[in-house]
């Protein structure tokens, strides 16, 4: 992560504009607080990426929040592209001005150019990728899969600088590397799968209830998290011989079922609980 961070600093100068990348479910804890000591001075676009899964409502109001801070955010879905046009268009906007002084000046025209950043498993590759309408960059859905920076060249007039996906050397928030584990941006081989999906099941039971009755069948939400577990379990047929409770796969159905919206699309930061911490 020293070296990512590194390696941002060193290109910075080469850019007109930053994109970050965050993730639409959780905007607080996919956003590194580096970042903004990082790339100060650089305008900046946010992205608010796998808007496909998260509240659309929240979104917008995410969306409301980060104008109202001076920092334009665009809702995309990396899968289908949706929002990626809009993306290019802000880019060429953002820095407008300052490449027509460049024209002014006498000086050639060039693209636009872009740094990419982010934390691992927010999307960065796939963006890329429909950006580019080819595989420029490498992908997968595990946190980790850039390992470099490379220039791409996007449709259109804009050069992109990709980057590895860079998280924090530590969280003082707990809550941060949980929400962080729901949504896959850590290394689920590093983590206690069946606890991380307690902690999700008890949320989720918390927060949406509804949603997890639908989903789940179950006849009410019981106040202790490992019976909602014990019944998801049940309900799906996570039982090994003796009748005993088979956790790793009920918590490995629960963790899919999340991260692919299967349970509902999920939110789990809106802009009120930024201010709670801010306070």
């Amino acid at each position: 992560m020293k070296k990512t961070k590194e390696l941002i600093q060193q290109n910075l100068k080469l850019v007109d504009v930053v994109v970050e990348l965050l993730d639409a479910r959780l905007p607080i804890s996919s956003r590194n607080p580096q970042i903004d000591e990082i790339v100060v001075g650089k305008p900046r676009v946010i992205v608010l990426n796998k808007s496909d899964l998260a509240n659309k409502k929240v979104t917008n109001e995410w969306i409301a929040y980060f104008k109202k801070s001076g920092t334009n955010a665009i809702a995309v879905n990396s899968m289908n592209g949706s929002g990626l046009d809009k993306l290019m268009t802000e880019l060429e906007e953002t820095v407008k001005e300052k490449m027509e002084k460049r024209i002014e000046k006498g000086m050639r025209k060039r693209p636009v150019r872009a740094m990419i950043v982010g934390i691992p498993n927010v999307g960065k590759s796939s963006i890329i990728n429909r950006l580019t309408g080819k595989k420029s960059a490498k992908t997968g859905d595990k946190p980790g899969v850039t390992r470099g920076k490379q220039w791409v060249r996007l449709k259109g007039n804009i050069e992109l600088l990709d980057t590895p996906g860079i998280l924090w050397p530590k969280f003082e928030d707990q809550n941060v590397g949980l929400k962080l584990a729901f949504t896959g941006s850590i290394k689920d081989e590093i983590l206690d799968i069946e606890t991380i999906a307690l902690r999700l099941i008890e949320y989720l039971c918390e927060k949406y209830p509804k949603y997890m009755i639908e989903r789940y069948k179950l006849k009410e939400i019981e106040e202790d998290g490992l019976m909602n577990m014990e019944n998801i379990a049940k309900n799906r047929g996570c039982i090994m011989s003796g009748g005993r409770i088979d956790y790793t796969r009920v918590a490995n159905i629960v963790m899919d079922e999340f991260r692919s919206a299967k349970i509902g699309k999920i939110t789990l930061e809106t802009p009120e609980d930024l201010s709670t911490i801010e306070e």
